[in-house]
């Protein structure tokens, strides 16, 4: 069970007790609605507090404090959650029972962090120019490794098309225009914005107590001068016109993406029946797409659906050869509407719960999956409990599946081709 504290105005503490890891996990996040101007310095800022602090002024003295700590670890958090953009850091280690007798862990983990995200390492009253060009390089060098994944830039791509009018479009990382303008004086302005006016989210996970945990991080932030903004609430996905986009590269092999909207949310009562709608069109090994377009008509190397609840958008990605675009759309489409009529066997329906509850199930595997389930779902707004999902999805017919395919409406198609 989760319990929540608001330590001061704006910075949140979530806590989830479990005492069955070797290993605790903290992360601490700030939370902006996501702006395409901002996604860039959100997502560098982080990988800059880690180069080094002032009393720890390089990686070397970082990673010698880490393995001080029993080998702790901590790493860049970024996330993309609907409406909302977060950036921060996370940490995984070990729970002070496992240490040497009188071995602290937990304060100095929380002390550590403390000093990573307010010392930072200065140079002419801003962040040192070799870090921020390092980190610059290594953003783009991540933006370039999903444009060489094609079937990720292709539904980068779908995406973009449908959120012309929706923050939901801005890059996680935000674009190479906008890494390539970062200076370590716009970078500390914005570092010293996130501060000042940014809700703060902590999510811990691990065997100590919500009370002790809240008394020893409520005065991270507690000097520094703020003055927090109210996030705005999470909002359905804000329409456009819709598009047809055909692109050529050198690829040896099309990629097809398909965007389908819904005014079914991650909010709304039906989401569950629309999870398993997923499931049973294109999520799981044994969906119809799967099952029918790849295997039975053999027109498809690979293909899937993906349903973003934050926006309610779904999304189909297939690996196809160049000319069999159409046919595949087609079929696509055909299998779309056996959902809406309920044309599903007791067999999918079955196979679809499994997978939903299988990974209902392994949300407690570990405590960094604990931390972002819960993390998200919080921001993005699913009030279930895994215990709730899990009963819900037991629950749902296929007459309620039916009802949330007949939300889907075919929004873009964007389909990467190779050079002729």
């Amino acid at each position: 069970m989760i319990k929540t504290m608001e330590l001061q105005p704006g910075v949140v503490l979530r806590c989830f007790t479990d005492t069955r890891f070797k290993q605790g996990c903290l992360s601490i996040q700030f939370v902006r609605p996501i702006k395409k101007e901002e996604a860039a310095l959100n997502a560098i800022i982080p990988a800059i507090l880690l180069r080094g602090t002032q009393n720890s002024p390089d990686l070397r003295a970082i990673t010698l404090r880490l393995d001080d700590l029993y080998g702790a670890s901590v790493g860049v958090l970024v996330r993309k959650v609907g409406d909302y953009h977060t950036t921060g850091l996370v940490c995984g280690f070990i729970e002070e029972k496992y240490a040497m007798p009188g071995d602290e862990i937990l304060q100095p983990m929380i002390d550590f962090l403390q000093e990573l995200f307010l010392q930072p390492l200065q140079e002419n009253g801003c962040f040192c120019k070799d870090f921020v060009e390092g980190e610059k390089r290594n953003l783009l060098a991540a933006i370039e490794a999903q444009r060489n994944d094609k079937r990720a830039y292709a539904a980068d791509r779908l995406i973009g098309m449908m959120c012309k009018n929706d923050s939901y479009g801005v890059p996680r990382l935000g674009g190479s225009k906008y890494v390539k303008q970062v200076t370590p004086e716009n970078a500390w302005s914005h570092y010293k914005e996130l501060l000042r006016t940014s809700p703060v989210e902590m999510f811990y996970v691990g065997s100590a107590q919500p009370e002790e945990l809240a008394d020893r991080l409520k005065t991270m932030f507690a000097n520094i001068q703020r003055d927090c903004m109210t996030l705005p609430a999470q909002t359905p996905y804000c329409p456009c016109d819709p598009g047809q986009k055909t692109e050529s590269m050198e690829v040896s092999q099309g990629r097809l993406s398909m965007g389908f909207v819904s005014d079914i949310t991650i909010r709304d009562p039906r989401f569950v029946a629309m999870q398993l709608c997923n499931a049973i069109f294109g999520g799981c090994m044994t969906a119809k797409l799967f099952a029918v377009i790849r295997e039975k008509m053999s027109l498809c190397y690979d293909i899937g659906s993906t349903f973003f609840g934050s926006k309610g958008i779904m999304t189909v990605s297939a690996g196809i050869d160049f000319d069999k675009d159409e046919t595949v759309r087609q079929e696509v489409l055909s299998q779309l509407k056996k959902c809406c009529a309920g044309e599903i066997t007791p067999e999918e329906l079955e196979s679809a719960k499994e997978a939903m509850l299988s990974q209902l199930r392994g949300v407690h595997d570990s405590a960094a999956a604990i931390e972002g389930y819960y993390g998200s779902n919080a921001l993005s707004g699913l009030s279930m409990t895994p215990e709730d999902y899990h009963k819900a999805v037991e629950q749902t017919t296929v007459a309620e599946i039916a009802e949330a395919a007949k939300t889907l409406k075919l929004h873009s198609v964007y389909f990467l081709k190779g050079v002729e």
